[in-house]
């Protein structure tokens, strides 16, 4: 059974999840910039959302099995999927990260979470001031 709180608080819930592992896949591919044959990963993050909302999942995300001896995700299997960036500019090693669109996805990802992490406080701020008796 779900209270008001936890229904107040799912969407942003969902959605700081979304953005931690979207995060993560972004630091990554920036770890990962001189490897040869690495290929930039994101995700979409509004269907990500999306399903994370209709239980889909639990917001995090799948792992992508790329070879058939590949272990199972577990439990993330349902998640959605994290997809290859489109390759902006060819690289001889085969290397797909392009470091100012990872950069500024970053940041930009950054940026959305501590909104959420700023609209998540005030409103738990404002309900923690209507439990407070009248003064």
């Amino acid at each position: 059974m779900t209270t008001r709180l936890d229904q107040t608080l799912a969407f942003h819930s969902q959605a700081l999840n979304v953005r931690t592992n979207r995060q993560q896949i972004l630091a990554a591919n920036i770890a990962n910039a001189d490897t040869p044959n690495y290929k930039a990963r994101d995700v979409d993050f509004g269907s990500a959302l999306r399903d994370a909302l209709a239980g889909r999942g639990n917001g995090a995300l799948a792992v992508a099995r790329t070879a058939a001896g590949h272990l199972p995700g577990g439990p993330a299997a349902a998640s959605p999927s994290v997809l290859y960036r489109t390759q902006t500019q060819g690289s001889v090693d085969g290397n797909t990260v392009d470091m100012d669109i990872e950069r500024a996805q970053f940041a930009d990802n950054a940026v959305h979470y501590e909104a959420s992490i700023s609209f998540l406080s005030s409103q738990l701020r404002t309900m923690l001031d209507a439990m407070q008796p009248a003064r």
